[in-house]
């Protein structure tokens, strides 16, 4: 009995000490969305966005962040893109300050036809189209639906083919489990947070302590964490990986050497499989080369885009 008491007084005080509620978008929004974030009205549904540079440009630049991440990864990249394009970037539902969507549909296609409607909504008939990871996966199917409204893809640490990953974020491992779902949505240890963080750069000593909050404080916001829950149900790796054969837009792949959750061995199968595609491959750096090192990135970027 003495046993049983100390083992639920530790539970109780490892809540108390990682019990962390959600988050509503008025607390959040003064610190991590001041101009020039926008609420974009996107067929009903509130999409926090940023539209920024020259907006006279006739092929804007749409950028679209990975799983559990937001638009402020591509950060580095748009300060530097908007001296000459137009760059609009977003948070997708589920995550961000967007938060979660109303019908728990986070399959790729339902992102493919949101990144379509966001598209229209903010006048843009066709676009150079960059995705991250689960970004990449979604921009990649842009260019497979509407190939005629995507002039340039770029492909960054890119879902798409079924992998087996050589370590995963200690937050998206505990996600795909039922039995953790309430204690998921109710707890967030700032020490998870960051080794999840740490295990998607190729440098952990990059990781500061206020990266580690940027994305505790996209997570928090009410719904993300129920919502990435199911995203990880719905996951249907490689389900699609035929279809990328059929890209025939001009292509650059950008890889990270030492990425743990996507491996680079999948970088090699897209340059295969899209024919006259380009390979950059960054041997230091992880999952998100375009925040661990945005100015060596880049310059891959803009070559390809001249």
């Amino acid at each position: 009995m003495i046993i049983l008491s100390a083992i639920a007084g530790m539970v109780f005080i490892s809540l108390a000490l990682t019990w962390a509620p959600d988050r509503s978008v008025a607390e959040l929004t003064q610190q991590w969305a001041p101009p020039p974030s926008q609420f974009v009205d996107v067929k009903g549904f509130l999409v926090h966005v940023r539209d920024e540079g020259w907006h006279e440009d006739p092929a804007p630049i749409v950028l679209i962040h990975g799983t559990s991440s937001s638009l402020h990864t591509w950060e580095g990249w748009v300060k530097e893109l908007k001296k000459q394009h137009r760059v609009i970037t977003m948070d997708l539902p589920g995550f961000g300050l967007t938060g979660p969507n109303q019908t728990d549909d986070y399959h790729i296609a339902n992102y493919s036809q949101f990144i379509l409607d966001l598209m229209d909504a903010m006048h843009v008939n066709h676009a150079v189209i960059g995705g991250n990871s689960l970004g990449g996966e979604i921009a990649w199917h842009v260019a497979v639906a509407a190939p005629n409204r995507v002039d340039k893809l770029i492909l960054v640490d890119a879902g798409g083919y079924a992998f087996t990953p050589l370590a995963i974020p200690l937050g998206f491992k505990l996600a795909r489990l039922p039995a953790m779902s309430w204690l998921m949505t109710h707890t967030l240890p700032h020490s998870m947070m960051e080794q999840s963080v740490k295990n998607v750069y190729g440098d952990p000593e990059k990781v500061t302590s206020a990266l580690v909050d940027r994305y505790e404080a996209m997570t928090l916001r009410a719904g993300n964490r129920h919502a990435l829950g199911i995203r990880m149900k719905q996951l249907d790796q490689g389900a699609d990986a035929d279809l990328i054969k059929n890209i025939h837009v001009p292509t650059l792949i950008l890889w990270g050497g030492k990425d743990k959750l996507i491996p680079p061995e999948n970088a090699a199968w897209f340059q295969r499989d899209i024919v006259g595609s380009k390979l950059i491959m960054f041997d230091e750096l992880g999952h998100v080369p375009q925040e661990e090192n945005p100015v060596v990135t880049l310059a891959a970027v803009n070559i390809f885009l001249q």
